[in-house]
């Protein structure tokens, strides 16, 4: 009988021989001299992945183990992997997706501004790995915030809820919500290496929140379970939603962010200021 591992180990090379041999030897500085096989030879993925030539083969051959999420992402970079290419080598390496990774590309395809369109009247937003806000829909510009009235370096959910005066009169007990944000804020940062990016805007509310800066300062990370909230709008009055969190295809540092009202009374008040 063959065993789990040695199945995925055969898959995994499978899948190795078949990405190197899709690469252009000319095209990445290697000699046009006589191949046997199309792409690229074993010993020129591990040197462009710095590896050991040896370690590389072993895995093609389906021996050696498990490797490292490190080894698959020198690999992935050397076979010039695409993100979903990328997360299927971790699948059959490891058994699961990457952690996310975050990018400072933050453009939404049409494809997904038209999804934020279509859940109207419940409110919509695509934010990064770092809470900036890089879509909505008409929904939650009046229920949320409208994001178009602010600079793009300023669309950041943590900072509205912090600095601005509005948050603090919309959501019921702020100080419970605003401690759930930072510890959910922390953790997803932090899982998606990008402390280093936020350094500079948690330095500013640190100064300009004490709330931030002794919340910040408890350290505390869990995920963001708060998914019912009570949202008193000025204009509205009371409003009840439920939040669900939903990934983006093919770019796992994003999320949206789904405020479905929870009564048929409430998606109504939205729908006639929206004009539905």
């Amino acid at each position: 009988m063959i065993s789990n591992e040695a199945t995925t180990g055969g898959l995994l090379g499978t899948y190795l021989k078949d990405r190197r041999a899709k690469l252009d030897p000319v095209a990445l500085g290697f000699t046009p001299q006589r191949r046997r096989t199309p792409g690229l030879r074993r010993e020129e993925v591990a040197q462009r992945a710095h590896i050991s030539p040896t370690w590389y083969t072993w895995l093609e051959q389906g021996r050696g183990g498990a490797p490292s999420a490190d080894v698959l992402n020198r690999i992935a970079r050397a076979l010039m992997l695409t993100d979903v290419e990328r997360e299927h080598l971790f699948l059959l390496g490891l058994g699961r997706p990457p952690e996310v990774q975050y990018r400072k590309d933050q453009d939404v395809t049409p494809r997904l501004q038209r999804v934020l369109d279509a859940l109207n009247p419940s409110p919509a937003i695509i934010k990064t790995a770092i809470w900036d806000v890089v879509a909505w829909n008409r929904a939650a510009t009046i229920v949320l915030k409208d994001y178009s009235t602010l600079p793009p370096d300023q669309r950041n959910m943590l900072r509205h809820i912090f600095l601005s005066p509005i948050a603090r009169d919309v959501h019921h007990e702020w100080e419970s919500v605003a401690r759930s944000v930072v510890a959910a804020f922390r953790a997803d940062a932090a899982r998606a290496g990008a402390m280093a990016e936020v350094k500079a805007m948690v330095d500013e509310l640190c100064l300009l929140s004490p709330e931030f800066n002794a919340m910040w300062r408890d350290n505390d990370v869990h995920n963001n379970t708060a998914v019912v909230k009570h949202l008193q709008h000025p204009v509205l009055g009371l409003i009840t939603v439920e939040m669900s969190t939903f990934s983006v295809d093919g770019r796992s540092d994003l999320n949206m962010l789904v405020f479905n009202p929870v009564t048929a009374t409430d998606a109504e008040k939205v729908k006639a200021m929206i004009g539905d």
